[in-house]
């Protein structure tokens, strides 16, 4: 096909023509050049928009102070993608556990109330707490005092042999008084305890006593005569720093320890008795005199619970049965033939317990006595805590409603338990949606769990009791400071055990906390499925209102869905849901074993998959639903913060904050922790989140993103 021609005419190009066209030109530049302004506009306007709305540096102080901490314990050189461990908590050596750190920063603020000058209210309990810890850190005043105060206890015992008299007394009045004057037990441990059932009635249970000795059945030869050397001297040393003459002192704590040695041959071993299915039995106090008839029962527990009112038909939960009974047939072949060793042996126990009121002389041959035994047994060494430190713990345990009260009121506002309350809720309403979907649970087990979790209780803060400021300055009238450090002490031990029996006598249909309110453990009871977390736990660097919502959900609310994952616990183990898909949660449960046990661990360091299993998978679990709740969280609130200068994502910053919570040094870890070592419980979770390797661009194969995952929660 040709072109077609074009005519002369068409070829000739009339001026207004020409006119038209350049009219036409023009405004088609005109319109191009505002469509380019509009759209530079447009797009300079998206910008503004996108910066404003998208994450803006926290600037408030907490927020300085929780970026100069990850700073601080990080390691930015390491590769987030081949050990995050290393990331966010550096190397870890001479670390201290993130928990324990937090509890100690908690005793400090407690330090600087109890230091607060013109604070406290005269006359009341309030002064009586400031003036023991006063009395405590008085230093001057206890070297003073020396070994008198403690030589005027054992007098009022009747005295011993080793340097001095000896009244003997009769022995169940002896021991009853080291029971209920100075909370000693030497053969057994007695307390209350709320009955596992409903109504939860007060029961006395009767447990092994706590041996110094750290003894073992499978104890080699030469590292127990290594102990025993050591125990012995330490012993030794007692006796001489009270006065005793060096041969008997030697002889009396020679025969304390064989006793401590036959009492604990008579132990069973845990597995034993879990065979026997004989954990705990139940008998009456007349059933156990005649079972174990060297110990007065019923005068010792008497003078022990005071007020309770004991009676011959009163049942008590034993836990192990025929180790009072032995230990009855060896009271009794020492009252026969050793009467005074066996005082001795009372005698030097007491001290060793009081030592924390003693002087600096009885102090440092316990922690001498302490090093010596952790470095036989192959034990990192105890770290030594300042005076005060210790001063705060004595007079939290004793004045514990007066301290729950300044604790909550210095660093518990009601913005914070307002803001941990709705992460709580976050957490719980992710949790339940989260069930939905769980492949193993069958429909009824499904509805089940969520109308558990939907049931639960949950405690924050502290008792309803400590925040009531009339508390704070409760009177203990029972107590009597003075006129020495250790009668103060022991005035504040015997007011203790009182107040702790009238509580149990008392109606109480609220759950009791097992925890400080300055403490760091959260717990989920079962007896009362009451989720618990006191208000030393929501604090930084774990939690604070003014923190982005990055590190509250990576930090306070991972550890809230692994309490609530304690509810399901019972679930996992063999039998625990018969009504489920067990193929799906073996297979489920085998897959999480094989990941824990496919990332390396620092030599010399193992672990038992299956004694760490329910806390694993807590650890997984609670991470996948903070995570699902802080996304939730995102789609419904702008303005997410980041903090400065550490160049992380919020998520990015979501996961540092998880596994700052962890850090700790691996060599502080022990086997029979049912937690796994810290660098598992950091790599183990992020691992297993598809999530982290995506934010952090970690390759296929990396450690930190593994080409299988497993789905539990």
């Amino acid at each position: 096909m040709f072109p077609a021609q074009r005519s002369p005419v068409s070829q000739v190009e009339w001026p207004q023509e020409r006119h038209i066209m350049a009219g036409f030109m023009v405004r088609r530049v005109l319109a191009a050049g505002l469509l380019f302004s509009l759209l530079l506009g447009s797009s300079l306007l998206l910008v503004y928009i996108f910066r404003s709305c998208g994450p803006r540096p926290c600037r408030t102080p907490e927020c300085h102070d929780l970026q100069a901490r990850y700073l601080a314990s990080g390691n930015t050189s390491v590769a987030p993608c081949t050990d995050f461990f290393s990331f966010a908590c550096g190397d870890a050596q001479g670390t201290k556990s993130s928990f324990q750190a937090l509890a100690e920063e908690n005793k400090r603020r407690l330090r600087k109330i109890l230091e607060k000058p013109g604070s406290r209210h005269l006359g009341t309990g309030e002064d009586k707490a400031f003036q023991f810890y006063s009395s405590c850190v008085d230093t001057g005043a206890i070297e003073a005092e020396g070994a008198a105060p403690l030589r005027q206890v054992i007098e009022e015992l009747g005295g011993w042999r080793i340097s001095g008299n000896w009244t003997p007394l009769d022995f169940n009045r002896t021991l009853s008084l080291l029971m209920s004057q100075y909370g000693y037990f030497p053969f057994f441990r007695a307390y209350l305890r709320p009955h596992p059932t409903l109504p939860h009635t007060p029961v006395i249970q009767i447990d092994q006593p706590e041996f110094d000795l750290p003894l073992k059945q499978e104890q080699e030869q030469k590292i127990y005569a290594q102990i025993v050397r050591e125990y012995l001297a330490y012993l030794s040393r007692l006796g001489a720093l009270l006065g005793g003459d060096p041969d008997k002192v030697q002889q009396h704590a020679f025969l304390s320890i064989s006793i401590t040695s036959q009492l604990f041959q008579f132990l069973r071993p845990l597995e034993q008795q879990q065979a026997q299915k004989k954990l705990f039995q139940l008998v009456t106090i007349d059933q156990l005199q005649e079972m174990a008839p060297a110990i007065d029962w019923l005068s010792c527990l008497q003078a022990t619970f005071t007020p309770m009112s004991l009676r011959p038909s009163q049942l008590l939960v034993v836990h192990d049965l025929e180790y009072l009974k032995n230990m009855s047939q060896l009271v009794e072949e020492q009252l026969l033939k050793y009467r005074d060793f066996l005082q001795s042996h009372m005698i030097l126990g007491l001290v060793g317990t009081l030592s924390p009121a003693l002087d600096s002389k009885f102090q440092e041959a316990r922690r001498s006595l302490i090093q010596k035994l952790r470095e036989l047994t192959q034990r990192p060494p105890m770290p030594t805590s300042p005076r005060w430190m210790k001063c705060v713990e004595e007079t939290g345990a004793f004045f514990e409603p007066t301290l729950a009260a300044l604790f909550i009121h210095e660093a518990f506002s009601p913005k914070t338990q307002s803001a941990a309350m709705e992460l709580f809720t976050a957490i719980k309403d992710t949790l339940i949606a989260r069930l939905r979907r769980v492949p193993w649970m069958d429909e009824k087990t499904r509805k089940e769990a969520q109308d558990r979790v939907t049931q639960l209780q949950v405690k924050m803060g502290g008792p309803e009791w400590a925040v009531k400021p009339s508390l704070a300055r409760e009177e203990y009238n029972d107590i009597q400071l003075g006129p020495s450090y250790l009668q103060s002490f022991l005035s504040c031990v015997r007011s203790l055990r009182a107040r702790i029996v009238q509580n149990f006598l008392q109606s109480f249909p609220q759950h009791r906390w097992q925890v400080s309110t300055w403490g760091v453990s959260a717990y989920y009871s079962i007896s009362d499925h009451v989720v618990v977390f006191p208000a030393g736990l929501l604090q930084p660097p774990f939690f604070h209102p003014g923190y982005p919502r990055a590190v509250n959900f990576g930090a306070a609310g991972s550890i809230m869905a692994h309490e609530l994952l304690h509810i399901f616990s019972q679930l996992l183990l063999p039998g625990g849901c018969p009504a489920c898909d067990t193929h799906a949660l073996q297979g489920a449960l085998l897959c999480l074993k094989r990941h824990y046990q496919s990332i390396p661990l620092p030599s010399g360091l193992s672990f038992n998959g299956s004694w760490t299993l329910l806390e694993n998978a807590a650890d997984m679990g609670g991470l996948a639903i903070a995570l699902q709740a802080y996304n939730r969280r995102l789609l419904g609130y702008y303005g997410e913060t980041i903090l400065p200068n550490l160049d992380l994502s919020p998520l990015q910053l979501f996961f540092r904050s998880y596994a700052q919570v962890m850090c700790r040094e691996p060599s502080t870890w022990e086997p029979q922790d049912p937690h796994s070592p810290p660098m598992l419980r950091v790599h183990g979770p992020l691992s297993n989140t598809q999530a982290f390797a995506r934010h952090f661009h970690c390759p296929r194969g990396a450690l930190m993103n593994p080409s299988k995952r497993c789905q539990l929660w």
